[in-house]
């Protein structure tokens, strides 16, 4: 008869694990290129196992799954790592699923993932469990606990992409399947059926009148050599890993975990594959080198039903535009700088779904792996570690709280504007215009700047700081930067207008210092002016104001008292126009309506014709509408 999946068993597996993993570790790290070149995949790889194989195997199958898991889960590291601690999961849920007790069968968890009969979010819906058809054999039950953990890995990872660890998973999972027909709950039509096993013929695993030779061992080696297929298979391959001519570190990783498996069931694997893909390196081949071929928030080349990051999440870290065609970005998305990770005991479905949509907004690489009991590890790449932290705090209490550094990776380009502006409407048009962003509300620290200044990937970056008040932060950052030879330019905006008109003028063709002369003028050039609504009763330059009344400030001060926002926008504009200008910019706030800021373009179109308005939706909390003239 087949082995069971029992704790012996499962010891045997994870020991043998470590060991596969120990032995491939250096090859493993050397082919880590994606998502961050840091070259620890295989280290933290073996790190996760050693922390799962730390779990007390005792009790029942079930019991000593749930246990090898939630350590697994607890313990992992990195993406990959977190990713390898799913196929855990997968076995713990169909084992207990295997014995009736309804944990696997039930609600949903704090992870978002599936605890008992409902589906994963953003994943296909889980096989029934292998009860369904009597008691399951060993066979039965890794085809299941496979095809479980594909769908809980790909629900774990925010934007999941192919050619990764998370397509040879679901490879491994999709032979084994196509083997051992199942049933699958939620809205998804019965895909096939499930026979019980005939246990009587040892070595043999007959299911739905097909047959795996060999039992589970046979089942193992078929679900290892189709995941070493599909880490071999160029189609969907990410850029960076065609370009440097690997494989995915993680996808390999998985391989090796597989094949240990083989060996713990009496099986022999197959010689661990080369991390070298076939082919070798192709130079220019794909996009250039970047963190995901997908514009910030873009879900390209994810699973069916993959859940796409929130499209108005707003981003702290600095991310290049998106080209003016809709197509791929013109520059790669630069990498961040922290990899931070920690552990969250219970936080519940809807406040970790606000924490997803909070991390995609600082950065990338958004992982929330579960552990079938409602705790789950929270992984994230971003250039705020403090924030990231902060927004854990939001959802529960964090604790093992893990922040490292990212390794600097060489330039990717030569120059880059980054501009630190306070609203997500005005860092996209930012972004539009070819500029990086640093969202900088509140004021961010001096290693936040730091951090976006790296992440440019150039090697001369000027710096708009946008406020008057930020530039010294901003020339704190830029002399520390510049120890690092990445040469750094602070060019004076007081102002997100004044930021964007420089902007503008940037021309990545001339020559840095004239191009910063060039930026400078234009921000000197622009006056700008806002509209606030009084709160109290007030003594102001321009007189005495009441609460509600509209106060137009200019340099600073206040120039002007109005009824309402219409007329104060055009009192404004007409003052601001008394020098002469050519051009007036408008961005509405998050409390302006749209009918605002038509309402101005047509009058003031009729009083000034020789001037061209333009108006965006800002989105700044501060100012219902922000006047620039040039």
């Amino acid at each position: 008869m087949a082995p069971p999946f029992d704790p012996a068993l499962l010891r045997r597996w994870i020991d043998a694990a470590a060991a596969r993993l120990a032995e491939c570790r250096a090859e493993i790290d050397r082919i880590n290129v994606f998502p961050v070149a840091d070259h620890d995949t295989g280290s933290n790889l073996l790190l996760t196992v050693r922390a799962a194989a730390s779990a007390p195997l005792e009790g029942g199958p079930a019991r000593a799954a749930a246990a090898l898991a939630a350590a697994a889960v607890r313990g992992a590291r990195g993406n990959s790592g977190l990713i390898l601690s799913q196929l855990f999961r997968g076995v713990a849920e169909e084992l207990d699923a295997g014995e009736g007790r309804g944990g696997a069968n039930g609600d949903t968890r704090g992870d978002g993932a599936v605890v008992a009969g409902g589906s994963v979010p953003g994943a296909a819906p889980r096989p029934r469990s292998a009860s369904a058809a009597g008691v399951p054999d060993a066979v039965t039950v890794l085809a299941g606990a496979l095809r479980r953990a594909a769908d809980l890995a790909a629900a774990a990872v925010s934007v999941p992409r192919p050619g990764t660890a998370l397509t040879v998973l679901d490879a491994a999972a999709s032979a084994l399947a196509a083997r051992v027909p199942v049933v699958r709950t939620g809205s998804d039509p019965v895909r096939g059926e499930r026979t019980r096993a005939n246990h009587g013929n040892e070595g043999v695993g007959a299911i739905g009148g097909r047959v795996v030779a060999g039992g589970l061992a046979g089942g193992a080696r078929l679900a290892a050599e189709a995941a070493r297929v599909a880490l071999t298979t160029p189609v969907g391959r990410p850029a960076e890993l065609v370009r440097a001519g690997v494989v995915d570190a993680g996808g390999l990783g998985l391989v090796a975990v597989l094949d240990a498996l083989v060996l713990a069931t009496g099986g022999e694997p197959a010689p661990p594959p080369p991390g070298t893909a076939p082919g070798g390196p192709v130079a220019g081949a794909g996009s250039p080198p970047s963190r995901a071929d997908t514009p910030p928030n873009g879900n390209a080349g994810a699973p069916d039903g993959a859940a796409p990051a929130p499209a108005d999440a707003p981003h702290r870290r600095a991310v290049p535009p998106d080209r003016a065609d809709g197509m791929q970005p013109v520059r790669p998305v630069p990498q961040p700088v922290y990899e931070v990770t920690y552990w969250l005991a219970d936080p519940g479905a809807d406040a970790l779904a606000t924490l997803r949509a909070r991390l995609s907004g600082l950065g990338d690489s958004v992982t929330v792996a579960g552990d079938g009991t409602g705790g789950c590890t929270v992984h994230v790449h971003t250039t705020e570690a403090g924030p990231a932290v902060e927004a854990g705090m939001v959802a529960g209490r964090p604790s093992s709280i893990r922040i490292e550094a990212l390794p600097a990776e060489a330039p990717t380009r030569a120059r880059a504007v980054l501009l630190m502006i306070e609203s997500a409407g005005a860092g996209a048009l930012a972004r539009q215009a070819g500029g990086d962003v640093l969202v900088a509300e509140p004021d961010p620290a001096v290693d936040e700047v730091l951090a976006a200044i790296r992440a440019t990937g150039a090697e001369h970056v000027a710096v708009l700081p946008c406020a008057a008040h930020r530039r010294t932060l901003a020339e704190t950052a830029a002399a520390r930067v510049r120890e690092e030879g990445i040469d750094v330019v602070v060019v004076p905006s007081s102002s997100v207008l004044q930021g964007l008109a420089a902007l503008a003028v940037h021309d990545p063709a001339r020559r840095a210092s004239d191009d910063v002369v060039a930026m400078a003028e234009a921000a000197a050039g622009t006056r700008t002016g806002g509209l606030q609504i009084a709160e109290a009763e007030a003594l102001t330059w321009a007189g005495p104001c009441r609460p509600g009344e509209v106060l137009g400030l200019s340099d600073g001060e206040v120039v002007l008292i109005a009824p309402d926002l219409a007329v104060g926008a055009l009192w404004l504009a007409h003052r601001m126009l008394t020098p002469g200008g050519e051009l007036v910019t408008v961005l509405l706030g998050s409390a302006a309506g749209d009918g605002l800021g038509e309402r101005f373009a047509d009058d003031l179109r009729r009083t000034h014709p020789e001037v061209d308005v333009v108006v965006h939706r800002g989105g700044q909390s501060d100012f219902p509408l922000v006047l620039g003239v040039e």
